[in-house]
């Protein structure tokens, strides 16, 4: 069965290149984390605190909260990642980057965009915005994406950097880090998804242009800075929650970075960590089934589930109220991955990746 990977890098592994798998293990871990926690977020935001609960509980505000948590993390570290492995793309022609990766996210970003809108159309209550009108749909295509914006901005961010790789870098890095600055202080206007695609840029192109640091950073990992990387993100997230500074300018870049370094840290100790490191692995080598197919889905379960739940009694809220997120985001992380062994057993792999006749052709050999 073929497995489609969300990030740049996923060229099938060549038979005998146990060192490299294992060298590239910590990333997916950090990957099939941070699959877990986009679903999380929007289980809790979009589903679980759309529910009345009147069971007089703190734990639904709580949730809420855990989940703010992790904002810093999740996209900043996937595509930092994603720019890790972007390196040797970025290096091609124009010709082979723009089929293989451009062109590539595009499409995905297209076909999923349509089947989402249909899907949510027939979920109008649900609290996520899809297109309700042909020009509306024009405007996700095109300037304002949907939630399926890391597709729209990995192929944003190739053509980028491809364009500016003979440019001096520190020049590039520090324009992204001012969009990134100044999107987060609501200096721009951001409808729709447009300020993940903003503030983003400069994660990926970190990931691409410190590439070795980045590696060495997670190579040379430690239970010490471990525990002093999550002590300087979480005190970073006291302070900024503590002073209402979300909008400062640079204070959430900065907390992002921390975040990141915390990220890549955690991923390599808890890749180490057998069994939870290969779950959590196998999980980030199937990332893309999971960010295009969660949402209508959950967006499905959400009509299911909503009024029921709001109806439980006293006793049976306080008996669901702690775990519903979790268990939820289980449910739907396994129905994504059952839904998408359908699609791939009745060959509709052109969901998951480009047609085989539009891609480049391989190079001759001489």
């Amino acid at each position: 069965m073929t497995t489609v990977r969300i990030h740049a890098g996923n060229a099938p592994t060549a038979p005998g290149a146990d060192a490299s798998r294992q060298r590239a293990q910590w990333a997916d871990v950090a990957k099939g984390a941070c699959i877990i926690l986009v679903v999380l977020w929007h289980v809790i935001v979009k589903d679980y605190l759309q529910i009345s609960w009147h069971a007089g509980s703190p734990v639904p505000s709580a949730w809420g909260t855990l989940g703010e948590q992790f904002l810093p993390l999740r996209m900043p570290l996937f595509f930092t990642i994603s720019g890790v492995f972007a390196a040797n793309a970025v290096n091609r022609p124009w010709r082979v980057l723009g089929r293989s990766r451009v062109a590539k996210f595009l499409y995905l970003y297209a076909v999923w965009l349509l089947i989402h809108t249909a899907i949510l159309a027939a979920v109008p209550d649900f609290p996520t915005a899809h297109a309700d009108s042909v020009l509306g749909l024009v405007e996700q295509l095109t300037i304002t994406p949907s939630n399926l914006w890391y597709l729209y901005a990995l192929a944003l961010y190739f053509a980028f950097a491809k364009a500016v790789r003979r440019a001096p870098r520190p020049v590039i890095l520090a324009a992204a880090a001012a969009l990134s600055v100044i999107t987060a202080a609501g200096v721009l206007a951001t409808p729709g998804d447009r300020g993940g695609v903003y503030q983003n840029l400069v994660f990926f192109l970190g990931g691409l242009y410190f590439k070795p640091y980045v590696e060495r950073w997670a190579a040379t990992a430690t239970n010490r800075r471990l525990a002093l990387t999550f002590a300087v993100y979480a005190a970073a997230l006291t302070v900024m929650a503590v002073a209402g500074s979300q909008r400062w300018v640079g204070v959430w870049p900065a907390v992002s970075v921390a975040a990141v370094a915390f990220g890549v840290t955690a991923a390599e100790r808890v890749s180490r960590w057998r069994p939870v490191g290969d779950a959590l692995a196998a999980l980030g080598r199937r990332t893309l089934p999971i960010y295009v197919i969660h949402m209508p889905l959950l967006a499905l379960l959400h009509g299911f589930l909503v009024g029921p739940m709001s109806g439980l009694g006293g006793g049976g809220q306080a008996l669901t109220v702690a775990e519903y997120p979790i268990l939820l985001t289980a449910v739907v992380i396994g129905l994504s991955l059952a839904i998408h062994r359908g699609l791939l057993a009745v060959r509709a792999t052109w969901l998951f990746e480009v047609p085989r006749r539009w891609r480049p052709a391989a190079p001759r050999r001489t």
